[in-house]
């Protein structure tokens, strides 16, 4: 059995050989994007967190790791549960990278999904 290769990478970033399937992990498309110009497989809003606790985040790298303990906790929520579930799958598969809007993805919901995907 192979290892699940997840990687994390900016919208913005251009598509690259090693990308596999590209999907997009927010809630809301991103202002001043062009949905045409992002490569693109899926776009799975539904395991973006929730309002609350995104706007509670705010991105502060202080709160990073209480962000991701919360947001772990919601992916528990049974609709967020099986988009996972579906996400798991693709991963199996082959290469998954998932794509934030956010300016720092080693802290954003995407970091935290590659790291639920990968058992980590």
């Amino acid at each position: 059995m192979q290892p699940t290769v997840v990687r994390v990478a900016r919208l913005s970033d251009p598509p690259g050989p090693a990308d596999g399937v590209r999907v997009l992990v927010e809630r809301l498309w991103p202002r001043g994007t062009a949905r045409t110009a992002i490569v693109l497989d899926g776009w799975y809003r539904g395991l973006a967190p929730s309002d609350e606790l995104r706007t509670w985040y705010g991105h502060d790298p202080d709160r990073f790791a209480e962000f991701a303990e919360r947001y772990r906790a919601e992916l528990r929520e049974p609709d967020r549960a099986a988009a996972l579930t579906r996400l798991r799958e693709l991963a199996g598969e082959g290469p998954v990278t998932l794509l934030t809007a956010s300016g720092s993805p080693s802290i954003s919901q995407a970091a935290v999904l590659a790291a639920v995907l990968t058992g980590e």
